[in-house]
């Protein structure tokens, strides 16, 4: 029987590379000269620190250029309110991983709602789909691209 796999995964690599990226022209860039301005990853935490929230703009629009660039989807990345500290602004940005219950949840009900004929099993921070066709699976994950979803959607281990 035929099945795949959704899940929401984020290749951390290419997270670190695009930091590494967004460092370096933070360094090279003229507004940003004098300013104490960085990028800072821990457990799935991007933390930007910088002396003003138009600086915390800048930094957030230069990071999401540079992920775009490598092919990270930007909706993986939840962004916190921007904090003050002393003369510090910082804002915390969590990447998230795997599909939460809630989402899982909503994918199945637009799979039902579309009366494919499918069944939908949610493992732990992924969902299985099995159907007894080829062209049913890929029907729904046609119906899943054009969905717009809050998260980013990859469809791996594709059987037949």
């Amino acid at each position: 029987m035929p099945s795949f796999d959704i899940v929401s995964e984020v290749d951390m690599p290419e997270v670190n590379n695009a930091l590494d990226q967004s460092r370096r022209e933070l360094a090279t860039r003229f507004d940003f000269k004098g300013v104490e301005a960085s990028f800072e990853l821990k457990d799935k935490e991007i933390t930007l620190t910088a002396d003003s929230e138009f600086q915390l703009e800048q930094m957030l629009d230069i990071l999401k250029g540079k992920l775009v660039k490598r092919n990270v989807d930007g909706r993986a990345l939840k962004t916190g309110d921007v904090q003050k500290s002393g003369k510090q602004v910082f804002q915390v940005l969590s990447i998230q991983q795997g599909l939460e219950a809630d989402i899982s949840r909503k994918i199945v009900k637009l799979v039902k709602d579309g009366k494919f004929k499918v069944q939908t099993a949610i493992n732990g921070d992924k969902l299985r789909v099995t159907g007894k066709k080829r062209d049913d699976l890929q029907e729904v994950i046609a119906m899943l691209r054009d969905a717009k979803l809050e998260v980013p959607l990859q469809f791996n281990n594709f059987r037949d």
